[in-house]
C-alpha cells in the first residue's frame, strides 16, 4: 500500500511540475491559468504535488496550456507513440531487405525513447525486432536476451501479445540445438492460449508454424503434420500477410516429410509471392532454401542445385551466417549426390572454419554435425575409412546435447555400419545402443502430451 501510495504521489509531483513549466514558459500567473474554472490556490496546491487533478481539470488545464491532456499527464509529447510505430515499420522494412545491420542499429537508437517515456508496448515490439536481426546475424546469445527482455516487458499482457517474443526465443534454441526446450516454450504457449480460452488465430498460426521445425528435428513427425494442419486451417483468419507466408514456408517442410511434393511447392509458391510483395528478401531466401530442398528430395538434383546456389548467394549477402552455413550443408549434399565430392568436401571445410571462426560451436553445433557427417560419407565413399570413423565421432559429440534424436540415430547408423564391416563387432553394437537409446518413438517428443487443440 506504500508503493502504491508514494507512487500516486510521484504521479502528481510529476503533473504539477509540467503545469508549472508550461505555465511559466508561457508567462502565465496562476490566477490567469486558473479562471475562470478554478483559483490560484487550486493551482498552487497542484504545482506543489499536494493535489491529484481530476479529469475535467486535466482537460481544462491542457486547453489553457495548448497540449494534449496524454501529455500533460505523462510528459510524453503528442504523437511519439505513432512516430516510434512508424520508425519500426521502416526498421522492418530495413530487416526484410536485407540490411540487417542498419535495422538494428535503427532499433537501438528507438529504445532509450520508448523506455524514458515509459511506451513499454513500443519498446517490447522493438526488442522483438532487434532479436530478429540479432537471429539473422547467428548472434543467438543477444536474440535470446532481447526477447527474453520483450516478453518480461509483456509480463502482464494476454498470452497472443507475447506470442512473438516466445517464438522468437523458442528459435534462439533451435538454432543453438536445444530442440527439446524449443519445443518446450512453444507447446507452454499454445496451452496457456487454450487454458485462457485464447485461441487467437494468428498467435497460434506463429506459435504452430515454429514448432514444425524443431519437432521434424525430434523425429515427431505426427506432431509436425498436426501443426501444419491447424496453421492451414487457420490461415483464412490470420490478418498479416507476412505470417501467412511464413506459415506457407514452414508447412511445406512438413508435406515434404509425408511426401506430398506438389501441396509442398503449392504452398512455397504462395510463400514466395507474399514475400515478393512485401519486398522481404530474407524469407525470399528462406523460400527458395526450401524448393532446394524439397527438388533434392525428389531427386532434381540440377533444380536444386540452382534453388540452393540462388538462397545462398542472398543469405551471404545478407551476412546471415547461420542461416548460410546451414544452406552450405543442403548444398553439399547435392553436389555429393551429382558425383562432384571433391567440390562438396571443399564447400563443407569452408562451412566448419566458418562455424567455428565466425559463429562458435555453441551456435552452430547441429549444422557443424552436419557437415562432418557428409565429410564422413565423402570419406567413406573415397575408402578412407580412418577419416570416415573421425568425422562420424565428431558429428555424434556435436548432436548428443541437442535433442535432434533423428540426425543423432543417423550418425550412430552410419558409425555402426562402418564398424561392423571392418569386423569391429562389439564397437559397432555401442554405436547401435547409442541411437537407440536417443531415439524417441515416431510421432512423439520427451515432453508429454501434445498441446491442447483449440475450439472455436
Amino acid at each position: 500500500m506504500g508503493t502504491r501510495s508514494a507512487a500516486r504521489a510521484h504521479y502528481d509531483d510529476d503533473i504539477g511540475r509540467r503545469v508549472q513549466r508550461l505555465r511559466t514558459e508561457q508567462g502565465m500567473t496562476q490566477r490567469q491559468l486558473a479562471e475562470p474554472e478554478y483559483t490560484a490556490a487550486y493551482i498552487s496546491t497542484l504545482e506543489s504535488g499536494k493535489v491529484r487533478p481530476s479529469e475535467t481539470a486535466l482537460r481544462y488545464l491542457a486547453g489553457r496550456l495548448g497540449v494534449s491532456s496524454d501529455e500533460l499527464a505523462t510528459g510524453r509529447p503528442t504523437g511519439l507513440a505513432t512516430e516510434l510505430r512508424l520508425r519500426l515499420t521502416d526498421a522492418r522494412q530495413l530487416l526484410g531487405a536485407g540490411e540487417t545491420a542498419r535495422a538494428a542499429e535503427q532499433l537501438r537508437e528507438l529504445l532509450p525513447t520508448a523506455e524514458e517515456n515509459g511506451l513499454d508496448e513500443e519498446r517490447a515490439d522493438t526488442l522483438v525486432a532487434l532479436g530478429d536481426c540479432a537471429l539473422d546475424l547467428g548472434e543467438l546469445t543477444d536474440a535470446r536476451d532481447s526477447f527474453t527482455a520483450a516478453e518480461r516487458l509483456l509480463a502482464q499482457a494476454p498470452p497472443p501479445r507475447r506470442a512473438a517474443a516466445v517464438r522468437g526465443r523458442a528459435v534462439s534454441y533451435l538454432l543453438a540445438g536445444e530442440l527439446r526446450y524449443a519445443c518446450y516454450l512453444l507447446e507452454s504457449a499454445i496451452d496457456e492460449l487454450s487454458r485462457g480460452g485464447l485461441d487467437d488465430p494468428d498467435a497460434l498460426v506463429l506459435l504452430h508454424s515454429a514448432a514444425i521445425a524443431p519437432y521434424m528435428d525430434m523425429g515427431a513427425y505426427a506432431r509436425a503434420a498436426q501443426s501444419a494442419e491447424l496453421a492451414l486451417s487457420l490461415a483464412p483468419s490470420v490478418r498479416d500477410p507476412e505470417l501467412v507466408a511464413r506459415m506457407h514456408r514452414g508447412v511445406a517442410r512438413a508435406m515434404i516429410a509425408e511426401g506430398r511434393s506438389a501441396e509442398a511447392d503449392a504452398s512455397l509458391s504462395k510463400a514466395q509471392e507474399l514475400y515478393r510483395q512485401l519486398h522481404i528478401r530474407t524469407e525470399l531466401a528462406h523460400c527458395h532454401w526450401m524448393r532446394g530442398y524439397a527438388r533434392a528430395q525428389d531427386g532434381d538434383l540440377a533444380s536444386a542445385e540452382t534453388e540452393l546456389r540462388t538462397a545462398r548467394d542472398m543469405l551471404a549477402a545478407q551476412r546471415a551466417q547461420l542461416f548460410t552455413a546451414q544452406v552450405d550443408v543442403e548444398l553439399a549434399d547435392v553436389l555429393r549426390r551429382l558425383e562432384r565430392r571433391e567440390e562438396a568436401a571443399r564447400l563443407l571445410a569452408g562451412t566448419l572454419d566458418a562455424l567455428g571462426a565466425g559463429l562458435g560451436p555453441e551456435r552452430g553445433a547441429v549444422h557443424a554435425a552436419g557437415a562432418h557427417r557428409l565429410l564422413g560419407i565423402i570419406a567413406q565413399e573415397d575408402g578412407a575409412t580412418e577419416d570416415a570413423e573421425r568425422h562420424y565421432c565428431q558429428a555424434l559429440s556435436l548432436l548428443e546435447h541437442s535433442g535432434a534424436a533423428g540426425d543423432l540415430a543417423d550418425i550412430c547408423r552410419l558409425l555402426g555400419d562402418l564398424l561392423r564391416r571392418e569386423g569391429r563387432i562389439d564397437a559397432a553394437l555401442d554405436a547401435y545402443r547409442t541411437g537407440l537409446g536417443h531415439r524417441s518413438a515416431p510421432g512423439t517428443t520427451t515432453l508429454g502430451p501434445a498441446p491442447a487443440q483449440p475450439v472455436f
